[in-house]
């Protein structure tokens, strides 16, 4: 089905879904999942599964990125972490790398060249935007062909010394086997000696919530301040809890709910955390340890920052490497899902 109109919002939900269809969208891309939860019927008679009938009637896809909008670089966090102006952000709670291996091998020189091209075309060799990565040196080797051997080098019974070259190699753990195959296949050796070294981990520069700061420091009362204009504004607005005039200059981001992330905030050494879905005993119980200050912009709120920058970011992939050929519209919607529809403030005790 070709897609000539995408949508961008928050949630799926009934009014959403209308906004699309009357728009004419081909595709809405929504960061909350329809079947977030287990879903044993998509029957017209409930609202999800009237949703789902509706947008194939309406010939409208549904495409949802979730946590893996939140962790991913220009995703949820960095787009709520930009509104607020925070410098230099980085992961809250990083995530690893992907596991890798050092795979080193030894092979006569001529040879060396054939290894590395069969490495490299499983999927070896890559550091960032780097392909083809290795390592070379030369060496001496020694051996003994036993009975039974066939060397390519050598006769058996007689103590060889020849000249190798030493091969290294980053491998994706995951491409163990096939690497090792890769090996096997290209070396003229009859036995192989590869050595395969697991690489610890190191922090990613994905993952969860995102932590920077802010160009000066200013009060909590006027950093929450700071919050609700950068925001959409909601019928909860926004709520904070600290001392109103408490300093704040390193601040930690989580768009949705973050209050499991409250211990990262800590250790980050913020003076707030701005996250939504802030539960009593949580959000009660880290104030009193001494965690940072907390702002409470709402769900919502959060996380709409990151549509117009999603469709910012697939309108410049369509475009490359032609701009005259990109032929998709984009909208985002400005619907307020937020389930909160309105508040009313405490009277002071004096007027009660």
């Amino acid at each position: 089905m070709p897609v000539r109109k995408v949508m961008f919002a928050v949630d799926p939900l009934p009014v959403v879904v209308d906004e699309a269809l009357m728009w004419g969208a081909d595709l809405l891309v929504t960061h909350h999942p329809l079947l977030l939860h287990p879903t044993h019927s998509v029957a017209t008679d409930d609202w999800k599964g009237s949703v789902l009938h509706g947008l194939i009637r309406g010939g409208c896809a549904l495409y949802t990125a979730h946590t893996n909008a939140d962790v991913a670089h220009g995703g949820v966090n960095d787009a709520l972490a930009a509104a607020l102006g925070l410098v230099n952000p980085r992961p809250l709670r990083a995530r690893p790398h992907e596991p890798v291996d050092k795979l080193v091998t030894f092979v006569p020189p001529d040879y060396a060249d054939a290894v590395i091209a069969a490495l490299q075309r499983v999927g070896a060799g890559t550091i960032g935007n780097y392909t083809g990565c290795a390592w070379k040196v030369s060496g001496t080797g020694t051996f003994t062909p036993g009975k039974g051997a066939n060397p390519v080098i050598g006769q058996v019974g007689r103590t060889e010394v020849t000249e190798e070259a030493r091969v290294e190699m980053l491998v994706p753990r995951m491409l163990r086997s096939a690497a090792l195959d890769a090996v096997r296949s290209a070396h003229p050796y009859e036995e192989v000696a590869v050595d395969v070294i697991e690489l610890s981990a190191e922090p990613s520069g994905t993952g969860l919530g995102r932590v920077g700061d802010l160009n000066g420091s200013v009060p909590l009362a006027a950093f929450a301040r700071r919050v609700a204009d950068a925001l959409p504004s909601t019928p909860a607005g926004v709520r904070f809890h600290g001392d109103p005039d408490t300093v704040v200059e390193r601040v930690a981001v989580c768009g949705g709910s973050g209050d499991g992330l409250l211990a990262d905030a800590v250790r980050a050494g913020v003076d707030a955390f701005v996250t939504a879905d802030l539960r009593h005993h949580p959000a009660s119980e880290a104030l009193a340890a001494g965690a940072p200050a907390l702002v409470d912009p709402g769900h919502w709120a959060s996380e709409w920052p990151w549509l117009p920058v999603a469709a910012d970011r697939l309108l410049h992939a369509l475009a490359r490497p032609d701009p005259s050929a990109a032929t998709v519209e984009t909208h985002i919607s400005t619907v307020v899902t937020d389930p909160v529809t309105g508040h009313v403030r405490s009277s002071p005790e004096e007027d009660r």
